[in-house]
């Protein structure tokens, strides 16, 4: 009964997850009609595959989507960059403040990021930042980074010290180890890590919100608040539905890609 109920649970918070998943991309192959009067759970019998062309092209998904893959793209680039040297130095380094420095990246994680957004604005705005792809990419990073530092922290210090001792008597460099040695054994690590900042900064909304007012500029949540206001007045709900579905595609293809690497990033970090 014990082995039992802890997958009875997760079955159900599955069915949970995955029906308004279902709902909608189903919705976005049917008409308008067929979603406000027919049955919600049946099969289009004409698939409407107009619905994501106008949704892509009228409704510009395909640009916010760009824009959303730039800054998203940009972010996690520096964030894996500057994570995994400060991870990796506060990990495998004794030195004074080590802790101390830690436990800031550790209390940063849970710092309430809404409070920060007034004086964030002011200080973006005032380097001339404001609604720019590197001002987002650069709040993103530093958004994510305590986070990535946090995981990666426990990872590297289960990993074999001799090897970098052997690399060391070899004559590489603290940065040639930590870049041919230490990294590439810290993969897992690195995949898992970067999974999770790349859904949270895919689904991040409160920042572009507020440090993007270019409407060119606007990411996919930002565009899909809009649409939501646009097709709703229209009544466009095919178009709306068609633009939620293409949005979640990148998050879903990226977790099935490498749910492997994931399990394998959490098992490793977690045992030494």
């Amino acid at each position: 009964m014990k082995k039992v109920l802890p997958h009875v649970a997760m079955l159900g918070w599955g069915i949970v997850t995955a029906l308004p998943l279902l709902w909608a991309v189903l919705s976005s192959f049917k008409t308008d009609k067929q979603i406000l009067t027919g049955d919600p759970w049946t099969l289009p019998s004409d698939p409407q595959f107009g619905n994501w062309a106008r949704a892509w092209s009228e409704a510009n998904i395909g640009r916010y989507m760009l824009n959303s893959l730039i800054v998203v793209g940009g972010a996690l680039v520096l964030t894996m960059l500057l994570g995994s040297l400060v991870a990796y130095a506060l990990a495998r380094y004794e030195f004074p403040g080590n802790r101390l420095i830690y436990y800031v990246f550790v209390t940063a994680m849970f710092f309430p990021v809404f409070l920060a957004l007034v004086p964030l604005f002011f200080v973006v705005q005032q380097l001339g930042l404001l609604g720019t792809y590197h001002g987002l990419i650069l709040v993103y990073a530093a958004y994510a980074v305590p986070f990535t530092v946090f995981f990666l922290h426990s990872f590297f210090r289960t990993l074999p010290g001799e090897v970098a001792e052997a690399a060391f008597l070899d004559g590489c460099s603290h940065g040639a180890v930590f870049f041919r040695v230490m990294l590439p054994m810290a993969r897992p690590g690195l995949v898992a890590v970067g999974i999770f900042n790349f859904v949270g900064l895919w689904n991040q909304y409160l920042l572009p919100l507020v440090l993007n007012p270019n409407e060119k500029r606007y990411v996919l949540v930002q565009g899909l608040a809009n649409l939501s206001v646009s097709q709703g007045y229209r009544s466009d709900w095919s178009g709306l539905f068609a633009g939620l579905t293409i949005a979640m595609l990148p998050v879903l293809i990226a977790y099935v890609a490498f749910q492997r690497h994931i399990r394998a990033g959490m098992t490793a970090g977690a045992v030494k």
